[in-house]
């Protein structure tokens, strides 16, 4: 065993234990569809400047949502009911009543000088505005104002009497706010405000009139208010000169805040005041969306096809296939473990996904075992240690380079998404890199280890990579001339867009209730009914996709899309039968939980995602490569939707999911094609494109089919075993994932040809001889790791 071997040995032993350790001792975090959370009802008021209406009502809605975002909740619900009301519903929250405290608050920041000594006028006092979220704030002093202007006289932090001027700047001046603690200074907790251009300036000429009067006179001092409640009223530096101010643009709240204050007001200020004040009407618990036999059918079919991968790469790559089978095991444990130390909420689509990370995760030991199976066949005579080294060695540009594509992408939805785009960000980043290193660590490491017995390095039938495999012996024998006329698959391609369009225009998109909104309906039946007897009683009528929870002590709640009266007395009598005299207790039509601005977020990120990606492919390959591999992906999503309209299936949050999934992986699949085509091209200058083009497809095809394969059966699975709840989400992957396949081949492949007809750049540079290296240096690169050097 080398030195290499061992240290990998190591490290993955030890991130193995963590992860165990990790998955034994702290427990997940679940979504409502499994585990169920809290539902908070808040109602919207009118203030004497707005009024609550749809349209403020949305805006706080997206407001809250950041809210909520910033508090670490992954995957919550929120909804507008009527015109003046919001449904919020968290999952697996750790303490309900400060979340209710946080989001409740109206948040209107706003710095004012101050005036001096306050004075208390009784008979000027106005109330605070009405807030539920605080039981304790009817202990503060209100607020005295003057009738004729917007001066307060409010209670500083130790409870003095302040007059305070006319607000010079409100939160939304603030472009960031951080919560830190401050040991140098002893402040303890600050939150630190970094404030927009022309804020800042306002800011420097609010702390320059404070800084014109003496230490210590209150008039130097800068109120910071809170909702009409001073948070932190700091005297100004005596190091400041009068009219200079403080021309930083920043400044550090102080308060003696504890931690969570701290963070709770840092997020409160970035999220923005609410366009209207909310009152808590109602906050109760709610059940699972998903009955227990459904979410046991679900984990069943995910066992059963991530099983059959196992076996399937197992009986393609012999030894090696079942080593990469227990690295694929170990990739499970490990991207578990991170999901739960992340606090990453996990839903019934998410671990879905999870599964078929594994089967995908295959990838890369595929490419490295076809690598490490041509090296064989191209020098049968070379020892099975150094074929598998080399493999590793050329399989690994294709390998970066289409993770790292994913990985732009994963940040890219994180940071400029929001809601259930942001929790894909994330978990798509863990899976990838969780799958790099179950790959490029613990796999080398285990087909290292035992690439140095006699036993599997004598008898090439048992390692699985010291012959060919079937599909490469057929095209080799074949020798299909695929891109004589490469124009012939872009009609074809073409004409499937055309099928796919005229679906979404003659059958329309059926989106789905957290697009379009609908309807929430509460009852209560005399007699007890099991939520899994309420949900087949209502599909049984006709409401198949009806989303059906607990609420309260035994009621039961009922979303669904636009249901008219008829259909709610049909509703009614379903679940009448089973529960008797049944009761309608709410009633409310609600708005779409994938609200414009969430929908608006998500397209903008993924925009920027695919031209980053665009960029990075067009540097690392060729513009043209780059341009071919954009328009297979968008080609690969049109199809899925078109496919989707043609089907009349909804088109809902756990569609969304699969599609990203799918142009993930219709960019990974163009992206080893077109590593090929550059590796082969640049050893092969004078060779026409197409021919270039035509091998590189005919030697990455038993990568894509194993690869494709590997993701089928688990796809298979879930769609026939894993029942309704995930039907339509392995649908729309297993129809992905076959378009996406085409894709990479008959549309990025002929795409990129045509593109180079018109492209004047020469062809790429040989390996090992790019730009700046030495000629010797090369040579020592291609070197076999094994090969000391010496010669006889």
């Amino acid at each position: 065993m080398t030195r290499a071997t061992a240290v990998r040995a190591v490290l993955a032993v030890a991130v193995l234990l963590a992860s165990v350790f990790i998955t034994l001792t702290m427990s997940p975090r679940l979504g409502l569809d499994l585990q169920g959370g809290t539902r908070i009802v808040l109602q919207a008021r009118d203030t004497a400047t707005v009024e609550a209406d749809r349209e403020t009502t949305d805006r706080t809605l997206e407001v809250l949502r950041q809210r909520i975002d910033s508090l670490g909740v992954s995957e919550p619900t929120l909804t507008r009911s009527g015109e003046d009301r919001i449904i919020i519903e968290l999952p697996d929250v750790q303490d309900p009543r400060q979340a209710a405290e946080v989001i409740g608050r109206t948040a209107q920041l706003t710095f004012h000088a101050v005036e001096g000594e306050g004075t208390d006028q009784p008979e000027e006092k106005t109330p605070a505005p009405e807030s539920t979220t605080d039981p304790e704030s009817t202990t503060e002093p209100a607020p005295a104002t003057d009738p004729d202007s917007d001066r307060l006289t409010l209670p500083d932090e130790q409870g003095r009497l302040l007059a305070l001027g006319a607000p010079r700047l409100s939160g939304a001046g603030v472009e960031d706010a951080t919560a830190a603690f401050d040991a140098q200074g002893g402040a303890g907790w600050t939150v630190s405000l970094e404030f927009r251009k022309g804020a800042g300036q306002d800011w420097k000429k609010l702390t320059g009139e404070a800084a014109c009067h003496p230490a210590g006179d209150d008039r130097r001092r800068v109120a910071i208010v809170l909702d009409e409640k001073v948070i932190s009223s700091p005297q100004v530096d005596p190091s400041v000169g009068c009219r200079a101010g403080l021309p930083s643009g920043a400044t550090q709240i102080t308060g003696s805040f504890s931690a969570d204050e701290a963070r709770d007001l840092a997020l409160l200020i970035k999220g923005g005041a609410l366009p209207v004040p909310v009152e808590i009407v109602e906050q109760r618990t709610v059940g699972p969306t998903l009955g227990a036999a459904a979410i046991d059918a679900s984990a069943q079919a995910a066992l059963i096809g991530a099983a059959a991968t196992a076996l399937f790469i197992t009986v393609v790559y012999r030894l090696f296939g079942a080593l990469a089978a227990v690295a694929l095991g170990a990739y499970g444990v490990i991207s578990y473990a991170a999901l739960v130390a992340l606090g990453v909420t996990l839903t019934l689509p998410g671990l879905a996904g999870f599964v078929l990370a594994i089967g995908m995760a295959v990838d890369a030991n595929v490419l490295v075992f076809e690598r490490a199976r041509e090296e064989c066949a191209d020098r049968p005579t070379r020892s099975l240690r150094s074929a598998l080294t080399t493999g590793f060695r050329k399989a690994w540009s294709a390998v970066a380079d289409s993770n790292a594509t994913t990985l732009i992408a994963a940040g890219l939805l994180f940071f400029l998404g929001s809601g259930p785009v942001k929790g894909f960000g994330v978990t798509l980043a863990i899976g990838v890199v969780a799958s790099m290193f179950s790959a490029l660590v613990i796999a080398r490491a285990l087909t290292e280890i035992a690439a140095n017995s006699r036993f599997v390095s004598d008898y090439r039938g048992v390692n699985g990579i010291g012959r060919p495999g079937a599909v490469r012996t057929w095209l080799v024998r074949k020798d299909p001339k695929l891109f004589r006329k490469s124009a012939r698959w872009l009609v074809v391609s073409a004409a499937l867009v055309v099928v796919a369009v005229a679906g979404i225009v003659v059958r329309g998109v059926d989106l789905g209730v957290e697009f379009t909104g609908g309807r929430l309906v509460e009852y209560s039946t005399s007699r007890p009914v099991d939520v899994e007897t309420a949900r087949d009683s209502i599909a049984a009528a006709g409401f198949g996709d009806a989303e059906v929870t607990t609420a309260g002590d035994g009621d039961l709640s009922v979303r669904t899309g636009k249901l008219d009266n008829d259909g709610e007395h049909a509703l009614r009598a379903a679940l009448a039968e089973e529960g008797g005299e049944t009761t309608k207790v709410r009633d409310e039509l609600i708005g779409p939980s994938l609200g414009d601005e969430l929908r608006r977020n998500a397209l903008i990120a993924l925009g920027v995602a695919v031209a980053v990606q665009l960029a990075y492919l067009a540097v690392r390959f060729r513009w043209t490569f780059a341009v071919a591999s954009v328009v297979a992906m968008v080609h690969d999503v049109i199809l899925v939707v078109g496919a989707f309209a043609w089907l009349g299936r909804p088109v809902d949050g756990i569609f969304l999911a699969a599609l990203l999934t799918v142009i993930g992986y219709s960019v990974n699949d163009s992206v080893v094609v077109f590593d090929r085509v550059r590796e082969l091209w640049g050893a092969n200058r004078r060779t026409p494109l197409d021919t270039i083009a035509r091998r590189a497809v005919l030697q990455t095809v038993p990568r894509t089919v194993n690869t494709g394969m590997g993701a089928l059966f688990i796809l298979a699975a879930l769609a026939v075993l894993g029942g309704d709840s995930l039907a339509d989400f392995a649908l729309a992957l297993l129809i992905g994932i076959v378009v996406g396949t085409w894709s990479s081949v008959f549309t990025a492949v002929p795409g990129a040809l045509a593109l180079e007809r018109s492209a004047k750049a020469p062809p790429p540079p040989a390996p090992g001889k790019g730009k700046g290296t030495p000629r010797g240096k090369a040579r020592a690169a291609r070197r076999d790791p094994l090969d000391n050097g010496a010669r006889v």
